[in-house]
């Protein structure tokens, strides 16, 4: 496992999600509650973004189906899926946002 730069922490408001590409892995970072989670940005159910999708109370939903997936766990909440997205851990380190993923 190793920590990679994923985006500066200006780069999202509370409430919101961005994806990125770290290492050829498709990434969705998300700032709830002024703290930072990532998870795997391509649904589990069919091919699509999750930062396309609409967060809300803690989860985010597919735009191409409503799965919805809790943010802080991946786990499914409701959808045609029952996959959950994979997360990794994230940390602040000055005012950049690290992801921990898989060497």
């Amino acid at each position: 496992m190793a920590w990679h730069k994923a985006a500066s922490t200006d780069a999202l408001q509370d409430g919101s999600v961005i994806g990125v590409e770290i290492n050829g892995l498709d990434i969705a970072l998300y700032k709830l509650d002024g703290a930072f989670y990532a998870t795997g940005n391509i649904c589990t159910h069919q091919h699509a973004y999750m930062s396309d999708g609409y967060v809300d109370n803690g989860c985010i939903e597919c735009p191409l189906h409503q799965a919805l997936f809790d943010i802080r766990t991946g786990a499914v909440v409701d959808g045609p899926t029952k996959s959950p997205l994979p997360v990794y851990p994230t940390m602040i380190e000055g005012d950049a946002i690290l992801v921990e993923l898989p060497d």
